[in-house]
């Protein structure tokens, strides 16, 4: 087996710049995608516009991202995975677990919303402009809804074991609460001075108190 050469302070340096320096390139880009995706649409930006609003090359981009698609989704994934953390965090709470269903869907919508709609921008990016891009994107997506089936199927089922909800199976229920969260989302990031974000948490905790057949 060959012996792994040394490296050299000056190259171990050097190669923490370049990291450095790719790091930023990588969150300029992001920031261009959220700025441009969401005040001109994902179909009507081009790799050009998003290499010059944020400075960096075509040949940058595509060491950070393989394509438009990648950033596209990448961005969804910073949305989506602050929502999921704020929401797990929520009933994770100190005394969450003496809390009713009623009171834990409200807290959970409300940490939910919040944490999703913190900028404006990002949100329309995450629930209108990834809608009929492509297949990838569609699978993206589906395997994120997948990933809030298990986490709010579990919950209905504590709701139940506690007898706080309908005695049933409820992964149908679950997928159209899921739907209907996100055709509420984009409705919110279409029209965010109209529809506030207490209102969507509101009417998500309406919905899914009634789906789940709660008192």
């Amino acid at each position: 087996m060959a012996k792994q050469r040394a490296v050299s302070d000056e190259e171990f340096r050097e190669n923490a710049r370049s990291d450095e320096y790719r790091l930023r390139c990588r969150e300029r880009l992001l920031a261009a995608g959220c700025e441009l995706f969401s005040s001109r649409g994902y179909v009507h930006t081009t790799l050009e516009d998003l290499c010059a609003e944020a400075g960096v090359s075509e040949r940058e981009f595509h060491q950070e991202f393989t394509s438009q698609e990648a950033l596209l989704i990448a961005l969804h994934d910073e949305v989506t995975s602050c929502g999921l953390r704020a929401a797990e965090s929520a009933l994770l709470a100190e005394g969450m677990d003496q809390c009713s269903t009623r009171e834990r869907v409200a807290l959970l919508f409300d940490a939910y919303v919040l944490a999703v709609t913190r900028d404006p921008r990002a949100a329309r990016v995450a629930f209108v402009e990834v809608l009929g891009v492509s297949h990838r994107v569609d699978e993206h997506l589906l395997m994120w809804r997948n990933r809030w089936v298990e986490f709010l199927t579990a919950e209905a089922e504590r709701a139940v074991s506690r007898g706080e909800a309908a005695d049933r199976e409820h992964g149908v229920t679950v997928v159209v609460t899921i739907g209907s969260c996100n055709e509420l989302m984009a409705h919110h990031s279409r029209r965010p001075r109209q529809v506030t974000p207490a209102e969507v948490s509101a009417e998500l905790t309406r919905l899914s108190l009634a789906m789940l057949g709660a008192p």
